[in-house]
């Protein structure tokens, strides 16, 4: 699979964005917090991601505090988080759940030991 565009959001649409992914990348989380969630994420630049709607968000840090997980205080749908990559790299944690008219639990995912960390 190529990187293509898509559209997202939260449940209630009040956080909505645009991001070019190759999902192809996806990823499955065992941490504390995407186990409970169940994301399945694909990690863009930053630069590829695009907020079109931007409402509220409520920030939420854990262990290291180095990801900002961002959900809607209205719907509680995290449809997106920040960091940065090991490198220095801005880059946006993408719910792939939310993207519009994709079967995230259909894509190949490679499994991530975050409980590890």
């Amino acid at each position: 699979m190529a990187r293509h565009h898509y559209k997202g959001s939260c449940q209630c649409g009040a956080v909505a964005y645009e991001v070019e992914a190759d999902l192809d990348q996806t990823v499955t989380c065992n941490c504390s917090r995407c186990k409970r969630l169940g994301s399945v994420l694909t990690f863009v630049p930053a630069a590829d991601f695009r907020l079109t709607a931007d409402g509220p968000v409520t920030e939420y840090l854990f262990n290291r505090k180095a990801i900002q997980h961002l959900f809607c205080p209205t719907c509680g749908i995290e449809s997106y988080a920040r960091g940065t990559s090991p490198d220095g790299t801005e880059v946006v944690a993408v719910n792939v759940n939310c993207l519009e008219g994709v079967d995230a639990r259909a894509l190949p995912s490679q499994a991530v030991d975050g409980a590890g960390f």
